[in-house]
């Protein structure tokens, strides 16, 4: 029997080695599911939650006040703050602040303002926790030489600057006790795909986030503050379309209440976190198909996206319009400035 050559042995270690990490992730995840979830209580007794009023933000307050701890909730509407705010004390007796802050508007005066009343409203507080989960989602799959450049000029606003200015602001206090929890609400699309066409604007603002995540986890960690980026795939809001929720729920699409159940009990468990075993199935499952597939799949599944969207539009635009004034206006257009070049 001739020998064995070194090369082949050593990809036969190297295999064995990634076999290894890849069992002892899911033995990781048992572990973690099995042991007592973690007392909040012990970064502080408030928590500050921004975005809310709907969807994950709203189940996250819900979900935190159930867990005892009084909160200072965020978001650019007062009726909306209100209504939150009485329905989480109507099930759990907590206290809650309110905070008016349009994150849209850092570094203006508005929002200069508005930052002054938000250090006002939680000086002398023991505020342990900040959920960075406000976010402007993108209008719809578009190119981005189609798009409204101030749409996405207020979503880089709210999804990178103003979740970086509130976490500057809650820093401070938490150093100054050496204990506290940052939570970076991420999108499924930074960590599985490489890429995201036609919804390249809002993947990147959520890239950034979960770089600043690792980055400040590393800065942070060591004087007593967690930092984690967590990172839902499919989840029940509204920013899922219904033919998915439709296709691929129970399993694989999280109710927005299962998901922060889920998402609460990891905080503090490292700089990265898929919470839900479906929502880490998916994870695994997208790591086994090559990038260029991601690539093609993408941008042919967001070109029907941009399909529906621009026949949406048109849609809209004929029942605002009946036909006959419609081509009572095209006549009268026409006339005005001349014969009509076809073809």
């Amino acid at each position: 029997m001739e020998d064995v050559p070194v090369w082949f042995v050593s990809l036969a270690c190297l295999g064995a080695l990634y076999i290894a990490a890849m069992c002892g992730r899911p033995l990781a995840y048992l572990v973690l599911c099995l042991r007592r979830p973690k007392d909040l209580h012990r970064y502080g007794s408030w928590a500050i939650v921004t975005g809310p009023t709907s969807g994950l933000g709203r189940s996250m307050a819900m979900e935190l006040a159930r867990r005892g701890l009084n909160l200072v909730l965020l978001d650019l509407n007062a009726d909306n703050l209100q209504e939150t705010s009485d329905a989480i004390m109507s099930i759990h007796p907590v206290k809650i602040k309110t905070v008016v802050l349009d994150l849209s508007l850092v570094a203006t005066p508005e929002g200069d303002a508005a930052m002054r009343r938000l250090r006002e409203a939680i000086e002398g507080l023991d505020v342990g926790m900040l959920v960075n989960n406000a976010a402007v989602n993108t209008p719809g799959a578009v190119y981005l030489h189609e798009a409204d450049i101030e749409r996405f000029v207020r979503m880089i606003r709210v999804n990178l600057w103003g979740l970086t200015e509130v976490t500057a602001a809650v820093l401070p206090a938490m150093l100054a006790r050496r204990r506290g929890a940052i939570v970076n609400v991420g999108s499924g699309s930074t960590v599985a795909v490489p890429s995201f066409p036609l919804y390249t604007v809002y993947s990147s603002t959520k890239k950034y986030v979960a770089q600043l995540s690792r980055s400040l986890y590393v800065e942070y960690k060591s004087q007593g503050v967690d930092v984690q980026y967590q990172v839902p795939f499919y989840v029940h809001t509204r920013m899922l379309s219904s033919a998915v929720k439709a296709k691929l729920r129970p399993w694989f699409v999280a109710t927005a209440d299962e998901y922060t159940s889920t998402a609460a009990r990891w905080i503090g468990t490292g700089p990265l976190c898929v919470p839900g075993a479906g929502q880490k199935l998916q994870w695994c499952l997208t790591g086994f198909v090559p990038d260029w597939v991601h690539d093609w799949y993408r941008i042919r599944l967001h070109l029907q996206h941009r399909a529906v969207l621009r026949a949406g539009r048109r849609a809209v635009i004929a029942d605002a319009h009946p036909r006959g004034e419609q081509a009572g206006t095209t006549r009268a257009n026409a006339s005005s400035v001349g014969p009509k070049i076809s073809g």
